[in-house]
């Protein structure tokens, strides 16, 4: 399993924050990981994906601060140093991504193209 220093994303202080608050819920099952990934769509031609998931064959480990993380080995290229944030205002909610690889990304920003 990777540690923190040699992980191929981060997650930032607010992230971090409600991702426990979301474990720490009744009822949570602990036997999954949260998947940090992509997917084929969106308005700019991939989509993120994080959510919480079984552990897959062809997935790496890594953790940061506690939380388990999965992620695919063939989605490394595309998220490899990317920064997940959760923001809270009242503008804006949620998991935000920045990606070093991202060539374009969408308007809503949870899509991009490499």
């Amino acid at each position: 399993m990777q540690t923190a220093i040699d992980t191929p994303v981060t997650l930032t202080a607010g992230a971090v924050a409600e991702l426990k608050k979301l474990i720490n819920e009744p009822g949570f099952d602990n036997s999954q990981y949260l998947r940090v990934g992509v997917k084929g769509g969106g308005c700019s031609g991939m989509t993120y994906v994080l959510g919480f998931d079984q552990k897959q064959d062809n997935d790496d480990e890594f953790e940061i601060e506690g939380i388990r993380c999965v992620m695919s080995r063939s989605h490394e290229i595309y998220l490899m140093g990317m920064e997940v944030d959760f923001q809270g205002g009242l503008n804006s909610r949620g998991f935000t991504f920045s990606n070093p690889n991202a060539s374009k990304t969408c308007g809503c920003g949870t899509s991009f193209a490499v």
